[in-house]
C-alpha cells in the first residue's frame, strides 16, 4: 500500500494538514474494495482527485474511469447519457447508443455533483447500486453492469433529503463511505504552499519571473476567507502572475485582488429561508382583517336596513356614530382634522353615472322624505361648482333643522366644529 506522501506526489496534491491527510488515508484504505464512496465538500476543494486515487489503486485501474458531471447534463438528456437508448426512444434518437454505465462496465464511474440529479435518475441509480441492472431508454430489457461508483457533491445532503430533493435510500446506499475534504480556510498552513505552487507553474507557463508575496501579504492571503477554495486561489495567482509587471507582491497589491478588499474574514450567517410560522403569522393577521371587514360590512347594511324600515333618523344616527366610532376608534381626532375634505367628498365623490350608489352611500346619514330628495337636486344644480354644492346643502340642513347646528351637523355627517368653521366660512 502507497503512503499518504507518495500518493499526493503522484497526484500532485499539496499541503500537509491533517484533515487533508487523513481524507488520502481513507480513500487509500477503501480503494481495493468495491464498496460506494461519497466525497462531500465545498465547491472548488478538490473532490475530483479522491475518485482518481481510488481508481489507479483498485484492482480495476486497468479498466475505464468515466467522470461524469450530473449538473451539467440537461435533465431530459441525462437518463440517456448514463444508461443508454435505443433506436426511437425519442426525437432524434436514430440509432441505439451506449451509455457511460454500459461503456464502464467493468470498471469506476465518478458522479460529480451527483445531489443535481433529477428524482427520476435517482431511481435507475438506486437500482444500478443495489442489484447491478439498469434498463436503457426505450428498452424493456435489463442489462448487467460491472461498475464501482464513486460520487462527489457540494450539497448539504441531509437538508436536500429533508426538502425531497434527494432520495434517502439512495444517499446511504452511495455513502457506504463518506469522505470529507476541508475547506481552504480550515488549511491556512497549506494556503501559501499552495500559491507558491501556482505561483510557479503560471511563471513557467508565460515565460515570467515568479511572483513573490512579502510577509504582510502573506498574511492577508491566510486570513482571507476564500468562499472558492483552492480554484479561487488559483485565478488569483493567475491574475497578478498576468497583470503585475513588480514580481514582488505587497499587501496593497494583493488586496485589490480580493473580492470585498480582502476584508471577509468571517461567515456571514444569513437565513434566507421564511419560516413557516413567519407565513403562518402572516395568513393570521390577514384573516383577522378581513373578518373585521366584514363585520363592519354587515354592520352597515345593518344600519342601512334600519334606516329604509322605520326612518327613525336619530336612532340610526346614533348606531352611525357608534359604528364610526368602533372603525375608526382613537383616530376620530385626526378624521376631523380632515374633515373639511372628506365631507366634500362624501357627498361629490361619485359621477353623475354612480347617483344609485351615492344615495346607498348617503342614506345611512340623510334620511329622505317628500319634501326632501338629495338624488334630485344633484340633478338639478349639475351646473353649479364644488362649493356652491357645499353651501346649499348646509343651507338646506339648517333650514330642516331650524338653525340647530349640533343637529344639522349629525345630518351632514360631519362634527359641530367643522359645520361652524363651514358657516363662518361661508358667511352663512
Amino acid at each position: 500500500m502507497e503512503s499518504v506522501q507518495a500518493i499526493k506526489q503522484r497526484f500532485e496534491i499539496i499541503g500537509n494538514d491533517v484533515k487533508l491527510n487523513r481524507a488520502i488515508e481513507k480513500a487509500i484504505q477503501v480503494a481495493p474494495t468495491d464498496i460506494s464512496v461519497l466525497v462531500t465538500g465545498e465547491s472548488g476543494v478538490g473532490k475530483e482527485a479522491v475518485p482518481k486515487i481510488i481508481h489507479s489503486l483498485s484492482h480495476r485501474k486497468h479498466a475505464k474511469y468515466i467522470a461524469v458531471n450530473c449538473g451539467a447534463i440537461p435533465e431530459g438528456t441525462i437518463d440517456s447519457e448514463l444508461f443508454g437508448h435505443e433506436k426511437g426512444a425519442f426525437t432524434g434518437a436514430t440509432a441505439t447508443r451506449k451509455g457511460y454505465f454500459e461503456v464502464a462496465d467493468g470498471g469506476t464511474i465518478f458522479l460529480d455533483e451527483v445531489g443535481e440529479l433529477p428524482l427520476t435518475t435517482q431511481v435507475r441509480l438506486l437500482r444500478v447500486l443495489e442489484n447491478g441492472e439498469f434498463l436503457k431508454v426505450g428498452s424493456s430489457q435489463s442489462q448487467k453492469t460491472n461498475v464501482r461508483i464513486v460520487a462527489a457533491t457540494n450539497v448539504h445532503m441531509f437538508e436536500a433529503i429533508k426538502k425531497g430533493k434527494f432520495r434517502e435510500d439512495l444517499y446511504y446506499r452511495l455513502s457506504t463511505v463518506e469522505i470529507n475534504l476541508p475547506p481552504l480556510r480550515e488549511r491556512q498552513g497549506d494556503i501559501h504552499l499552495l500559491f507558491r505552487k501556482f505561483a510557479s507553474d503560471f511563471g513557467q507557463k508565460y515565460k515570467m519571473p515568479t511572483i513573490r508575496l512579502s510577509d504582510e501579504a502573506v498574511q492577508l492571503l491566510q486570513k482571507y476567507r476564500w468562499a472558492g477554495n483552492i480554484r479561487q486561489l488559483r485565478n488569483v495567482a493567475e491574475q497578478i502572475s498576468v497583470l503585475e509587471s513588480d514580481r514582488n507582491i505587497s499587501l496593497h497589491t494583493l488586496n485589490g485582488y480580493l473580492p470585498n478588499g480582502g476584508s471577509s474574514n468571517l461567515p456571514a450567517l444569513v437565513n434566507s429561508e421564511k419560516k413557516e410560522s413567519d407565513f403562518s403569522n402572516e395568513r393570521e393577521i390577514l384573516y383577522k382583517v378581513l373578518f373585521d371587514m366584514k363585520s363592519d360590512l354587515n354592520d352597515l347594511k345593518k344600519l342601512t336596513l334600519e334606516l329604509m324600515k322605520n326612518n327613525d333618523s336619530e336612532k340610526v344616527q346614533e348606531e352611525n356614530e357608534h359604528l364610526i366610532q368602533k372603525i375608526y376608534g382613537d383616530e376620530e381626532n385626526g378624521f376631523e382634522e380632515n374633515e373639511e375634505e372628506n365631507a366634500s367628498s362624501k357627498f361629490l365623490q361619485l359621477p353623475n353615472s354612480n347617483r344609485e350608489r351615492e344615495e346607498e352611500i348617503i342614506s345611512p346619514i340623510i334620511p329622505q322624505d317628500d319634501k326632501y330628495h338629495f338624488a334630485e337636486e344633484i340633478e338639478e344644480e349639475e351646473t353649479l361648482s364644488l362649493q356652491d354644492k357645499e353651501i346649499e346643502l348646509i343651507k338646506k340642513s339648517l333650514e330642516r333643522n331650524k338653525g340647530k347646528r349640533k343637529a344639522a351637523a349629525a345630518e351632514l355627517g360631519i362634527s359641530e366644529r367643522t359645520l361652524y368653521r363651514k358657516i363662518k366660512q361661508f358667511d352663512l
